[in-house]
């Protein structure tokens, strides 16, 4: 008898063969890690724009609360017209104000237990034939008469820096904050008529020295949560501070004398 089989059933039977269980467990493995290394690729592309996304707000932030603050702190003392009036009769005596002419104020002390420094800034503007664009803490200018006092603070609560301008509701202007100090330079020596520092101090020793008169300068730190301090996972980045700190020197114009 013949048992050769045909060749057309050896043929159909050879193209049902598939993968054994060992080649599906290896592709399996294979997949596996093909798709652990996307998520992982995934996580670090989703942690690094993170990072920068959180460096952004912090430049952002840093750049709005700084300039804000400098231009509104370089204009205390300033009136629009002094050969009309003298800084006594355009700032007068009112509110935190003692005397007739004084621009700053501050509160808040060194090591005080719950340091919440403030400063309270104001100057004129307008009243003449052209806008001499002095803005205040807002960002706005008035063609009018106005007089700005601008009060800067930070709220602990929500991290914001805020500003309060002539009374009205406090508006945010930055946020992460987790510390405002101010100091002060002030010219403790007033028998010399040049314009020094002899050193800076904060509200509390001012107020205690009567020195408000005598501020020619003011120190801002300015202290905000670092965004790289922590990644998403919540584990500790090697070598990032949990804060950074920016620090400026603001000169009041009408004090500090010529510059060069």
């Amino acid at each position: 008898m013949n048992t050769t089989r045909p060749l057309a059933i050896r043929k159909r039977r050879s193209s049902q063969c598939g993968f054994t269980l060992v080649e599906l467990m290896i592709s399996i493995l294979i997949g596996l890690f093909l798709v652990g290394g996307l998520l992982t690729l995934t996580s670090a592309m989703k942690r690094t724009s993170g990072s920068q996304t959180g460096l952004s707000n912090l430049q952002e932030n840093e750049r709005m609360a700084m300039t804000l603050m400098t231009d509104v702190i370089q204009s205390a003392g300033y009136y629009p017209n002094p050969t009309v009036s003298s800084a006594a009769t355009a700032l007068p005596v009112t509110g935190v104000f003692t005397f007739g002419g004084q621009s700053v104020y501050g509160t808040g002390a060194f090591n005080a237990a719950s340091p919440f420094d403030s400063i309270t800034v104001r100057y004129r503007t307008g009243g003449t034939a052209a806008n001499d664009n002095t803005i205040n803490c807002t960002g706005n200018t008035s063609a009018a008469a106005t007089t700005y006092v601008n009060v800067f603070s930070w709220d602990p609560t929500t991290g914001d820096l805020l500003c309060s301008l002539n009374g009205a509701t406090a508006v945010h202007i930055a946020s992460g904050l987790t510390q405002l100090q101010i100091y002060y330079g002030v010219q403790t020596n007033v028998t010399t008529t040049a314009t020094s520092i002899d050193g800076y101090l904060d509200a509390a020793a001012v107020t205690a020295g009567s020195y408000w008169g005598n501020v020619i300068s003011v120190k801002v730190y300015l202290t905000f949560t670092n965004p790289l301090y922590r990644t998403t996972a919540g584990t500790v980045v090697a070598g990032q501070p949990a804060t950074i700190q920016f620090i400026r020197v603001i000169n009041i114009m009408n004090k500090a004398g010529v510059n060069t």
